[in-house]
């Protein structure tokens, strides 16, 4: 599709008070974004919009705005794609309300790759980090694209944890402007993501991260994939509306099985009674895909995560082996406490925990802190 026939589509975008849902029914009344524009008031009130909607529809004043937007998006490296293109994610494309325009920057072919879906707080416990971290790597080295919304917390550990893999890809769903790096911590993962994944969004340039566009957001996750990962989320959380919207549109829907007393653990663990697959590892999630997609991911020769601890376990030396049996990967310990329970001197527990980090197995937090990494 030429830049300039990109023109009816993004000036429809750039309609105040005509979201998806109400773009997406005129383009099915009246066909093409043209005709929209071209349509006379009477006809555009017929459709039951919003009198300040119809009026500026009619005066083609969005037309003008979309000419600036076009030329603003090619600035910045970006590409457009409206829902009849061919590479518009085709299981988007099967929702109820899909976006008609998508801003693209990065790898579009991977927009009808096999996808999964991460989701979880923005504020985890460090066993939460630490699984969507290893679901994200895992699912990605047998060539599933992780898709997530680049938040801080669970869907950054997702986005990381793809990128970790040498192979693998990750599709960030931003709520948002392409142009907007939100929050902004996550400004070396939202370029790393530009080069080898894809950054999406269905907002205008420009558009700031407004608490009210992550559930328009959520439903583009959500649908996009073959499945949805909820690692942890508190009672109205929106990866819990993720999920559910996830179930809502056929899709898998799974669950990280979290600590009862945690209130972050109670999306997946309400997820799961409500019979979503509870989820230890990559294999849980690989098995409920139907079976020519199965056949259709890349074979890994490599360890499970017990043969994984068996072959650091042997690795270990002695100071090395007390120290990583006190840690845990749920709970991070004070350094103090190592001290005294391990029977080391407090240089000797500082010098083996700095080794440990060394070899990948341990991780330190603020504070001093340490706990173990989930192989």
């Amino acid at each position: 599709m030429e830049t300039c026939q990109y023109l009816g589509w993004i000036a429809l975008a750039l309609t105040p008070g005509l979201g998806p849902r109400l773009a997406g029914k005129l383009l099915r009344e009246f066909g093409t974004p043209e005709a929209i524009f071209e349509a006379s008031l009477t006809s555009l009130e017929a459709q039951h919009l919003p009198a300040a909607v119809a009026q500026a529809i009619h005066s083609r004043q969005p037309l003008s705005a979309a000419a600036k937007e076009i030329a603003q998006a090619e600035q910045y490296g970006c590409k457009m794609l409206t829902w009849d293109e061919p590479e518009y994610p085709s299981r988007l494309r099967e929702i109820f309300d899909p976006p008609p325009l998508l801003y693209v920057r990065g790898n579009i072919e991977l927009l009808n790759r096999h996808s999964i879906s991460i989701v979880g707080a923005r504020r985890p416990t460090p066993y939460g980090n630490q699984m969507a971290e290893r679901l994200g790597r895992d699912l990605a080295a047998r060539g599933l694209v992780i898709v997530s919304g680049l938040a801080r917390g669970i869907d950054a550990c997702a986005h990381h944890g793809a990128l970790s893999t040498p192979a693998g890809t990750t599709i960030a769903v931003l709520g948002c402007g392409i142009d907007v790096v939100y929050p902004k911590e996550n400004k070396k993962l939202f370029d790393e993501i530009a080069t080898r994944g894809a950054l999406i969004s269905e907002f205008s340039m420009g558009t700031f991260p407004g608490s009210q566009n992550f559930p328009i957001r959520n439903r583009v996750i959500a649908g996009m994939s073959l499945g949805v990962v909820c690692v942890e989320g508190a009672q109205y959380s929106g990866s819990l509306i993720t999920s559910r919207l996830g179930m809502e549109f056929g899709r898998e829907v799974f669950g990280v099985p979290g600590n009862v007393t945690q209130p972050m653990s109670f999306g997946p663990n309400q997820l799961i009674k409500q019979g979503a697959k509870l989820v230890t590892g990559w294999e849980d999630v690989v098995e409920e895909l139907p079976t020519p997609i199965r056949a259709e991911l890349l074979p890994v020769d490599s360890p499970s995560s017990q043969e994984r601890e068996l072959l650091v376990e042997e690795s270990l030396g002695p100071s090395e082996r007390i120290l990583y049996d006190l840690l845990a990967v749920d709970e991070a310990r004070p350094v103090d406490d190592l001290v005294e329970l391990s029977g080391l001197s407090s240089s000797e527990v500082l010098a083996t925990l700095f080794d440990l980090e060394l070899k990948g197995i341990v991780r330190q937090l603020p504070g001093k802190q340490f706990l173990k990494v989930l192989l």
